[in-house]
């Protein structure tokens, strides 16, 4: 990746369960580029690897996040004659209905007895899973001493469930623990809620499935190389089966914020830039002005230039693709996400980019029958 020098890296990184491996192949791209983030932001499965890459040295990355999917991901009998088309397919489904039955290693595991059986009034009777080997394998593969100290900075949002509010957790100013990183995928009701200071949060996702918006919002006055990778496509084909309705409103739903911050943020940058062009045609008396000088602060300082990857829909993938665990799904999302890095920063606008004022966009892993 040919960034300028100037730039500073910040890896933004959308929830999606299963999906997260897309993430963790385009962060083996980034990382074998000499890419190295200075500023990681995570929602839920995002959070996850987000923690695993803030948490290590540079040169144990990659091989702790090969060792988390490695680890969650399970193989079933026959994998390796499975073939495309349908057979393909009713393989995935049957891989995600064995990670609702029987959990996923290292991640969650159904509740005993159920949580229809628990008592009245207990938290364990508010989910179906119980996340206490996820905590167990971030304690395992996330140095946390480094990650608060050492590490890039890292920030996970999640939703206070009580009071509504969505919040983030940032090492600039709080110490993270397991329990942040849990918070930001407890993605109910499937999984508890998780304390933190005396308050029960859920998966940030809830509120808004990517912290772009955070990261713009917090950005200083150094440009940013801003590498967005998504989970959840927002384009996609008209369905017409309940199947492919039941997909397509979930990739709708979990990729609608990115899309509604990138056009916030590019109206921003061209109200603060019409706001200095103002300004040097107004009489000096008037350039101190309270509203002028609130039109001027619209919008991040700094240059910012927005890198977007994208896992795209792939044949065998239905509405359960996000919790379709199994070792055959999980190398194929790995592959797809170091070939789209690779991909969109071989490509030729990127490589004959110029520094910019402003907001650069760039989404060149779009396949060609992307529409």
């Amino acid at each position: 990746m040919a960034e300028s020098s100037a730039e500073k890296m910040v890896l933004v990184l959308q929830g999606g369960g299963a999906l997260g491996a897309y993430q963790a192949g385009a962060f083996e791209a980034l990382a074998k580029a000499a890419t190295e983030p200075v500023w990681v932001a995570g929602i839920s499965i995002g959070s996850i690897n987000a923690a695993i890459i803030c948490g290590n040295p540079a040169e144990r990355r990659v091989e702790r996040l090969r060792a988390f999917w490695e680890g969650i991901s399970f193989a079933l009998p026959a994998e390796e004659m499975v073939g495309g088309g349908a057979a393909r397919q009713l393989f995935s489904e049957w891989a995600a209905a064995a990670s609702m039955a029987q959990g996923v290693a290292g991640f969650f595991r159904p509740r005993f007895p159920w949580a229809g059986f628990q008592p009245d009034g207990s938290l364990r009777g508010a989910s179906y899973y119980d996340t206490e080997p996820l905590r167990e394998t971030l304690l395992r593969l996330v140095d946390f001493d480094y990650l608060n100290h050492k590490g890039p900075r890292l920030s996970v949002g999640a939703v206070d469930v009580e009071r509504g509010n969505f919040v983030y957790f940032d090492s600039t100013t709080t110490t993270i623990t397991p329990e942040h990183i849990m918070a930001s995928g407890a993605l109910p009701p499937g999984f508890p809620s998780v304390e933190i200071g005396g308050r029960q949060y859920w998966d940030g996702g809830l509120v808004s499935n990517t912290p772009l918006q955070y990261v713009l919002e917090s950005a200083g006055d150094d440009p940013l190389c801003v590498v967005q990778v998504d989970l959840f496509p927002a384009r996609g084909k008209l369905p017409k089966t309940l199947a492919e309705v039941d997909q397509r409103q979930k990739d709708i739903r979990f990729s609608s914020r990115t899309r509604l911050t990138t056009d916030r943020y590019r109206q921003l940058h061209d109200l603060r830039a019409a706001a200095e062009r103002l300004a040097l045609k107004l009489p000096e008396a008037l350039r101190d002005d309270p509203d002028l000088a609130l039109l001027r602060a619209a919008g991040p300082s700094c240059a910012v230039t927005l890198v977007h990857l994208i896992h795209h829909q792939q044949d065998f993938e239905a509405a359960s693709k996000d919790y379709e665990f199994s070792h055959l799904s999980m190398t194929q999302h790995w592959a797809a996400g170091r070939r789209d890095v690779k991909r969109s920063f071989a490509h030729e606008s990127w490589r004959n980019r110029k520094p910019a004022e402003g907001l650069q966009m760039f989404d060149l892993s779009a396949r060609p029958d992307d529409f």
